[in-house]
């Protein structure tokens, strides 16, 4: 089955099946609709409709749709994990470049190919929280992640050098995403140059 978003996130956890499985429909027609119609323009009626779903199944689980939108990005952070480990499962232990790698170029295919992704990503693009929040997640999830595969303990140090890590990627992808739909190349590789000088200096 499909990731579900925390339960925070939710009015309502699923328990059954066919509970999430709903929940996954809301949020599947959420990022559809957020790529077609943009943010303002969504509402839950039309997230409904789209579904398949009577109106009270989303406001069972969302009060409205900043919460059901901060759902929807925190659903993406738990599959960018997952991509994140699949790409990690063949690479040597300890390699942080190929984590590098792993940690921006699975950021920039779901930039490119999940639906809604552009709008909401892990909740910076639109009003769904704090803008400092998302980074602050994203830091904190590839810390866990990572930090037994680069043989490092989890501590403030390694949580502090990843918060910098993303902080700079963010910046820098979406400014490759402003000047070209699929991300400027040139942009991208300097992202990757910079990435590789901080991290070579604080992780080698």
């Amino acid at each position: 089955m499909k990731p579900v978003p925390h339960a925070t996130s939710l009015r309502r956890a699923p328990v059954q099946r066919r509970s999430a499985e709903r929940l996954t429909r809301i949020l599947d027609a959420c990022a559809d609709l957020l790529d077609e119609v943009g943010y303002e323009a969504l509402s839950t009626r039309a997230v409904a409709q789209r579904a398949g779903v009577p109106i009270g199944s989303v406001y069972r689980f969302f009060g409205n749709k900043k919460q059901m939108a901060d759902a929807l990005a925190q659903r993406n952070l738990e599959r960018y994990a997952e991509r994140v480990t699949g790409r990690l499962k063949d690479a040597r232990p300890g390699d942080w470049r190929a984590a590098m790698d792993a940690v921006l170029d699975e950021y920039l295919g779901m930039k490119r190919t999940a639906p809604g992704f552009s709008l909401v990503d892990f909740g910076n693009q639109i009003p769904v929280g704090s803008r400092a929040e998302p980074n602050h997640r994203v830091a904190d999830r590839l810390t866990d992640l990572l930090s037994d595969y680069l043989g490092r303990s989890p501590d403030e140090d390694l949580r502090r050098i990843f918060l910098i890590a993303v902080e700079t990627a963010d910046t820098l992808v979406h400014l490759a995403f402003r000047m070209a739909p699929e991300g400027d190349p040139k942009v991208i590789e300097e992202t990757r140059e910079l990435l590789r000088a901080y991290l070579g200096r604080v992780l080698d």
